[in-house]
């Protein structure tokens, strides 16, 4: 597996480039580090059978959202509303931020 950061982060825009959903955008929900993998909201559906848990609840089919290898992702640039590589800027206040490498926008990531 490969190792390395990933520089996408949760409530990012993406789009998928590879896949059964591949051109369609979602939002980033969660991240499995270990593995590589991220999962997109509303992307690579599946139906999951749970089994009931006690006499009252009754057993059901559950459509739940897997998770897809980081490297069929790619950052919707919230500016101009391409996908795009990012690049780190370091900004006159010391902090970094992430930057758009088309329109050289900073990258602000929307809050829940």
């Amino acid at each position: 597996m490969g190792q390395g950061r990933t520089r996408l982060k949760v409530n990012d825009k993406v789009e998928i480039i590879a896949g059964k959903d591949k051109g369609r955008v979602g939002k980033v929900l969660r991240f499995d580090d270990a593995c590589r993998r991220v999962v997109v909201e509303r992307i690579n559906m599946i139906t999951k059978h749970q089994k009931s848990r006690d006499p009252n609840q009754p057993g059901q089919i559950v459509e739940r959202e897997a998770s897809i290898d980081i490297s069929n992702v790619m950052l919707v640039c919230p500016e101009c509303a391409e996908t795009v590589r990012t690049g780190n800027k370091v900004l006159d206040d010391g902090s970094k931020a992430r930057t758009c490498k088309k329109c050289q926008a900073t990258i602000e990531t929307p809050k829940k």
